[in-house]
């Protein structure tokens, strides 16, 4: 943490402990250069290994990119196949590296619809990666947050076929969604200058610091994230709660 190109603020404050993005704008950015949408998704996909890099030296170890949401499926046959090659490129070139620098990969969402290479891949990947604590990467992918509070209550109904569902409470339920095994996200990166979740952790994201940008995915660089850390220090995070902070 010790970086003097970062402002004072950030260098006394806590950072947060996940940080979650949707990464938006890759099409646009690849548009206004003239370029095929597959090629801004591309860059895009490339800006990942920068960024988890950053939230490594900025000691923050929980990072979770939305990838591909239960929508995406709506877009030309080609955006998707590009986005499944890039994926499966993804699993297959980087996982060696993730794993030297302590990295811990998780996919979430319904990975039924992928193929089985693809699903082999992910499997691979997670089990390698399984004894790592420097950072977790979690990958969201055929994700809709609608889908993990139904999915989570189907699961919990299975696992408690004797109960009625009056029985079920939020920390009953809370084991049984697909981000069981992290905090939720302190802080919301959307690049892209969109202003909404598009259905991402719709439960998770209950009393996260949402930070949105005009900058298109491929271009959000390491500065640029230090900028969303730097305001989230200063946010007043109450929780439901009255302020602590002294007025002057």
């Amino acid at each position: 943490m010790n970086d003097p190109h970062l402002p004072l603020s950030l260098l006394e404050a806590k950072v947060p402990r996940h940080v979650a993005f949707i990464m938006d704008g890759n099409g646009r950015w690849a548009k206004q250069r003239g370029l095929p949408r597959s090629f801004g998704h591309a860059s895009g996909a490339r800006r990942v290994r920068s960024l988890v890099e950053h939230a490594i030296d900025r000691d923050i170890p929980f990072v979770t990119l939305f990838a591909f949401s239960s929508e995406n499926w709506r877009r030309p046959l080609e955006e998707v196949s590009t986005l499944m090659s890039l994926f499966v490129l993804y699993l297959e070139k980087e996982v060696k590296d993730m794993n030297v620098n302590g990295v811990r990969l998780k996919v979430i969402g319904d990975l039924s619809r992928f193929d089985a290479r693809l699903q082999k891949l992910i499997a691979q990947a997670e089990a390698v990666t399984a004894h790592n604590t420097r950072v977790t990467v979690t990958v969201a992918a055929n994700f809709g947050g609608r889908w993990d509070l139904v999915q989570a209550m189907t699961r919990w109904q299975a696992a408690h076929a004797d109960q009625p569902a009056a029985e079920m409470s939020e920390d009953a339920l809370k084991p049984f969604l697909s981000m069981a095994y992290a905090p939720d996200p302190d802080l919301l990166v959307r690049t892209g200058g969109e202003s909404r979740v598009s259905n991402f952790l719709l439960w998770q994201l209950a009393y996260t610091e949402m930070y949105f940008t005009d900058v298109l995915w491929p271009d959000f660089s390491p500065e640029q994230f230090d900028r969303a850390l730097a305001w989230f220090v200063k946010t007043d995070r109450r929780f439901g709660g009255v302020s602590q902070k002294v007025s002057t």
